[in-house]
């Protein structure tokens, strides 16, 4: 598995990517300026990303619009919704219109923080990246 993790924060960011690293290549973004700049290098590189863990609230651009604009690139790339990266957003905030518009946009799946550990590991075999 290869992923990203966008997270401003230090310590969900050192969290989620010391969990990621046991599956695979993790890579980290704190914004989502840098997520879509890595998501498009690791397209360009050949070895694109299997999954995202993004948070919705960050400086600079949000998760939000980085998810409606990795989407975009997916789409205009003519990228088959099955061979599209997994997106698991991530927030702070429980709020139901939140994730609607998240898995409106395109999300696969949605995390409320603190991150549980054993959820996170849920998901991840959900899409077989653990076992």
């Amino acid at each position: 598995m290869k992923a990203l993790v966008v997270e401003d924060e230090f310590r969900s960011r050192t969290l989620l990517q010391r969990i990621m690293s046991r599956y695979g290549d993790c890579d980290v973004a704190i914004n989502g300026h840098e997520a879509i700049e890595a998501f498009v290098h690791a397209w360009k590189e050949e070895h694109p990303y299997d999954l995202i863990c993004m948070d919705i609230m960050m400086p600079e651009m949000d998760g939000q619009q980085a998810l409606k604009d990795i989407r975009e690139i997916e789409k205009k790339a003519g990228i088959e919704q099955d061979h599209r990266v997994k997106i698991i957003m991530t927030t702070a905030y429980d709020i139901q219109e939140e994730k609607d518009e998240a898995f409106e946009w395109g999300c696969t799946d949605y995390l409320v923080k603190p991150i549980d550990k054993n959820k996170l590991l849920d998901l991840l075999k959900k899409y077989n990246f653990a076992e």
